[in-house]
């Protein structure tokens, strides 16, 4: 048998899953579903190392030994012999929204479940492994322990709002039909002691490891579920005189319909397109990292093929090879379907950003223009007028290629409209200084402004015909326009506007290439072609070259290696299940039956000509109808309840850890991208605000060489663009318990612990810091010492070693009452003058009404509204007369 024991951070927590050995190709997981404390798992641990020795008292003869240390579980996977499992081995951090990290998986290990003695061999299991083995999880693969990835912000919060009445009684429900018997164990039922939490089920469109985990979602708990996205993830911090300002980028890539460039066009019979991506840029004060305290701001955006049943046709080793549109569509089912799932995930209105040629010689991209429009239009007939799809056609290669006219300017202006109509996430209302003194064009911003803040309603959609280049560039000035309006709702800059050439947008742009280079890779086997840059005009004349070698990269992939890549992809996500007596994945002509379903069955009942969309969703728009709190959506949430002083919720616990001994590695392992370090020119007395525009010349950038230079001697921040192909098996196993970069584990299968991954050498590092990172005294004016003292030193060992003496209390044993001891422990009284101070919020102190009269009459003062004279203000205006002159 394998033993799969499982902890929470802290360590104090553990389950143990049972996987049975001796069944050749089915899977028998037990999940007990108790939660161990450390001293009972290393009992239990003991007495089955014990029972499963062969000759007692002797050493060499453990029947109990550990096969690999991991930080979760990817999934299990069977081809034609007995099944696997797919461990994360190695993680890196990647982002930190609101105290939960986001790790991207670094390295994995497949482990062979049967033992040798019960294996039934297959000659074609080799290869199907190999296939399996393609798709590369350590090349942008993302995972997060407690924030649900596959959903955008505005979602996850949303649902932070569900009225607790609602909850309880969803809670006695899921109690009743639980299995769990340990769930609830030591909670308290009476006094106000209980906490609710709430999981809500993952997107399964942007969950790439669903069909892995289906096997066991039924046997296991939760717990033990790990889901993983695709795409990108980056993070920036923009420093405003000191205020850290987190702008973190991801991006999800569908899992339905995925594939590579010329082999996936258009969309299946289901409404699925083809590289299909939600990118959603979140922006929040990285002072607070409470989500209930802090400001937090999002804005989605998505792009996708044009959804059309339409190909090219490769075997003819064209550069572009002609479009083809497969099968007539004349009442736009495939685009309805499509359309029908943007209704109800983002809300009304759906607005169409269409970048591909209009005016061709030789008709080639204008084919799709064309289908494109009539579907809008015969959709548009049946909605009603204020939730109708937007259709914006914008020939982008001609403007392009144009003197006269400037794409960025055009694609400014379309960017404007696009987000006054949608609107943006907030989870924190107006501030009182945008109500004094309004802007214009915050005042006729759109989405849905609700007491808690503003929600955004509808997205854009945004395609060429590769959505690789152009949609990119259209997709940062879309973004960089957002970006304005949310630094305004969160009262960081006066007006919702941003120049080029300021730290922030220059900050912001590099996120975005990042994101570019990392999705084209994916989709098209080469980094982007045209960036910003060339756009603006502004490209160094080297980058001609580099575009023509991306050119030809990109050609090279799409013919020789994109056809392996996609017969990966389709094992990996369970597309193709192999199978005795069938078609083996090479012998198969295409993969067209495998992604249109309705292919191979019966006709199914098809939707209505007229009305297209799912029953319901049109009642609530603008607003999506995911987030309505509707019963349809309230099963899937899960509810559970915690005891408030519970270590699960104790977020200030989880992220600072003071009960382990910290060190600089761990603590600063997320190296980001620093607007004052980075972007900021050495000369701070000029103007350090990341608001100021400019010269080219004058940028952190030019002292610091280009980026390509900084990638290569510094920290790497680039996830796929730039990442190195994976070592072999044997070099892997050889570096994981050696490598100092690598995560490692002292106790337990499955640890939940972050170590940085360093990736200069020592010897080099003294140097680069001395090139690279500014001193404290220029970038802060003080410099610190470089070793703390003695005294120091002994202060912070006592004071690890109190959280440690502290953290060995078996809190298991503790019983749970409606008086709990810590309540009179801890009983803070604050000693300022305001109502709640701590290190989640702090609450200013009420001002009294003749402090708001005095501060309106100086606000209207500013503004050339004088109040009215009283009899006062003349009797001492007159004594003042009188005193001066007289």
């Amino acid at each position: 048998r394998y033993f799969l024991v499982g902890s929470n951070p802290a360590e104090t927590k553990y389950r143990v899953l049972k996987i049975d050995r001796t069944e050749p190709k089915d899977l028998v997981i037990i999940d007990d579903k108790h939660v161990y404390t450390q001293q009972e798992v290393r009992e239990l641990l003991g007495r089955l190392d014990l029972g499963n020795r062969t000759k007692m008292g002797q050493k060499g003869s453990s029947g109990l030994s550990r096969a690999v240390s991991a930080f979760g579980i990817v999934g299990f996977v069977r081809f034609l012999e007995g099944y696997y499992i797919v461990l994360i081995t190695k993680r890196r951090k990647m982002a930190d929204i609101g105290g939960h990290a986001i790790y991207k998986i670094e390295d994995t290990n497949m482990i062979y479940i049967p033992n040798d003695s019960v294996r039934v061999s297959h000659p074609d299991e080799a290869r199907y492994l190999r296939i399996f083995q393609n798709v590369d999880l350590s090349s942008n693969f993302y995972f997060s322990y407690s924030y649900d990835l596959s959903h955008s912000l505005q979602y996850n919060l949303t649902v932070l709002r569900v009225p607790l009445e609602t909850l309880k009684t969803e809670t006695t429900q899921i109690r009743q039909e639980s299995f769990d018997i340990f769930e609830d164990e030591g909670l308290s039922t009476q006094g106000g002691s209980g906490v609710f939490g709430i999981c809500s089920k993952p997107y399964e469109k942007y969950v790439w490891n669903a069909k892995l985990l289906e096997a066991v979602r039924s046997a296991v708990h939760r717990d033990w579920l790990l889901y993983i996205i695709h795409g990108f993830c980056g993070q920036s911090k923009l420093l405003i005189y000191g205020r850290p300002i987190y702008v973190t980028l991801i991006a999800r890539r569908s899992s339905k319909f995925a594939g590579t460039r010329f082999l996936k066009r258009g969309a299946n019979c289901e409404g699925d397109v083809a590289n299909e991506v939600e990118t959603e840029q979140i922006l929040y004060d990285a002072s607070v990292m409470s989500f209930s305290a802090g400001s937090y701001s999002s804005y989605v955006q998505v792009r996708g093929s044009v959804p059309l049943y339409w190909s090219q046709d490769i075997s003819t080793m064209m550069p572009k090879p002609p479009i083809t549109l497969d099968q007539a569509d004349p009442y736009a089912h495939v685009a309805a379907l499509h359309f029908d799932q943007m209704l109800q995930r983002f809300g009304s209105p759906i607005i169409i950003l269409n970048l591909v040629k209009e005016r061709e010689k030789r008709k080639h991209e204008r084919i799709l223009s064309e289908e494109l429009v009539a579907a809008v239009t015969y959709l548009n007939q049946f909605l009603p007028p204020e939730h109708a799809i937007v259709y914006i056609p914008w020939d982008m290669a001609k403007y392009t290629k144009s003197k006269l006219c400037n794409v960025l300017d055009r694609l400014n202006v379309i960017a404007e409209s696009v987000v006054k109509k949608t609107g943006f996430f907030v989870n924190r209302p107006d501030s009182y200084c945008s109500i004094l003194r309004p802007d214009e064009k915050w005042n006729e911003l759109g989405g849905c402004v609700v007491s808690t803040g503003r929600l955004q309603t509808g997205v854009l959609r945004t395609n060429c015909v590769d959505c690789l280049d152009r949609t990119n560039t259209a997709q940062f000035m879309v973004g960089k326009c957002a970006l304005a309006y949310q630094l305004y709702s969160l009262g960081l800059i006066d007006k919702p506007n941003l120049q080029f050439d300021t730290d922030a947008v220059r900050l912001f742009e590099e996120l975005y290439e990042d994101h570019g280079d990392t999705l084209s890779l994916q989709y098209g086997g080469s980094q982007l072609v045209h960036r910003v840059k060339t756009y603006r005009k502004i490209a160094p004349w080297t980058q001609h070259s580099k575009d023509i070698m991306q050119t030809l990269s990109r050609y090279y992939s799409n013919a020789f290696s994109d056809a392996d890549r996609q017969d990966s992809i389709n094992l990996f996500l369970g597309v193709f299940k192999p199978a005795e007596g069938k078609l083996h994945l090479w012998e198969l002509p295409t993969d067209f039956y495998l992604h249109h379903k309705n292919t191979l069955s019966l006709s199914q009942p098809r939707q209505s000509y007229t009305y297209w969309w799912t029953p319901g969703v049109l009642k609530h728009l603008p607003l999506p109808f995911d987030e309505v709190p509707c019963a349809e959506n309230r099963c899937k949430l899960t509810v559970k309840k915690f005891h408030k002083y519970e270590e699960e919720i104790d977020i200030h616990n989880e992220f600072f850890r003071p009960y382990e001994l910290s060190s600089f590695d761990e603590t600063f392992c997320l190296a980001m991208t620093n607007s004052t370090r980075d972007f900021m020119p050495k000369n701070v007395g000029i103007d350090p605000s990341p608001f100021t525009v400019r010269k080219p010349d004058e940028t952190g950038k030019s002292v610091l060489g280009n980026k390509n230079n900084r990638e290569e001697t510094v920290l790497q921040r680039k996830t796929a663009a730039s990442a190195p192909p994976p070592p072999s098996e044997e070099a892997v196993s050889s570096s994981s318990e050696d490598d100092s970069g690598t995560d490692k584990e002292d106790e337990g299968a499955v640890s939940q612990r972050s170590t940085p991954v360093k990736v200069t050498d020592a010897g080099d590092s003294t140097k680069i810091t001395e090139n690279v990172v500014q001193s404290t005294k220029d970038v802060y004016g003080v410099s610190l010492s470089d070793i703390p003292s003695e005294d120091d030193l002994a202060i912070y060992a006592r004071f690890v070693q109190l959280g440690q003496s502290q953290h060995k209390q078996d809190k298991g044993s503790q019983q749970f009452c409606s008086k709990h001891p810590l309540d009179k422990v801890i009983n803070l009284i604050p000693i300022s003058s305001f109502s709640q101070d701590n290190i989640y919020e702090v609450q200013p102190p009420r001002a009294d009404r003749k402090s708001v009269e005095i501060f309106h009459a100086h606000i209207q003062a500013g503004r050339g509204n004088m109040q009215p004279l009283g009899r006062d203000d003349f009797l001492i205006y007159r004594e003042y007369i009188r005193n001066r002159y007289m």
